[in-house]
């Protein structure tokens, strides 16, 4: 039997007593497991990949991530269910006073990781993301663009167990969008289950993966593109 490392029943999502944003969303996501997950601005993806984070809880329904019913576990008990996840956020969310290279180092360190190769291990995926010559730059002095690729080398350093992603291909040309996704793929291979929010039609018909799809705050689960149609 497939182990899941997260699963929704029946999840409805508001904000105080405005409309609910999500509406019975049931789904479950297989260790291991890659999906791209879609829809039009406003359709509700952040607000899902926040429920998946554990940064919120919904206004119904359950929700279990690695086996744990998140309504009977104690607030004290999430910050180490959610050092166990990868977040890629929209607005990088990086530290200012520190370098590149201390941003990305910095899960290694909270876990309280001490190895002699850690630093080596940082440099190198800051070079494979292209971001060599400025290993040693603070975030203000960077681009959007490579602002967003340390935020991605951060939250894929500890290779977590479940990674999210937020549009994390939007402000890359093509060629590194299609090495980050590479990325993406060689950590899923390595057990890892990846949920990449995004709008890049391109990404989704290259990358053949399944498709969680929200619209008007109903989920639909679609096979991957290729496979349609048969």
């Amino acid at each position: 039997m497939a182990v899941e490392v997260l699963r929704f029943d029946n999840i409805g999502m508001r904000y105080g007593v405005g409309p609910e944003i999500l509406r019975d969303v049931s789904f479950g996501l297989e260790q291991g497991s890659f999906h791209f997950l879609t829809g039009s601005s406003g359709a509700g993806k952040t607000t899902l990949l926040k429920l998946m984070y554990l940064s919120h809880r919904p206004s119904r329904g359950l929700v279990h991530v690695f086996g744990k019913d998140i309504s009977v576990t104690p607030r004290a008990s999430l910050p180490a269910l959610r050092r166990r996840i990868g977040v890629v956020f929209q607005d990088f969310r990086l530290l200012d006073h520190l370098t590149a290279v201390q941003n990305v180092a910095l899960p290694l360190v909270v876990s309280g990781l001490k190895d002699d190769k850690l630093d080596q291990h940082v440099r190198e995926l800051l070079t494979w993301v292209g971001l060599a010559d400025r290993l040693d730059a603070k975030p203000s002095t960077l681009s959007g663009g490579q602002q967003q690729r340390v935020a991605i080398a951060r939250a894929v350093i500890n290779r977590p167990r479940l990674l999210l992603a937020d549009e994390p291909t939007g402000n890359v040309d093509n060629e590194i969008a299609v090495r980050l996704m590479y990325l993406f793929e060689e950590l899923n291979k390595m057990g890892t289950t990846v949920v990449i929010a995004t709008h890049n039609d391109d990404l989704i018909s290259q990358f053949r993966h399944p498709v969680l799809q929200l619209s008007s705050g109903e989920l639909i689960q679609l096979p991957p593109r290729w496979q349609r149609g048969r």
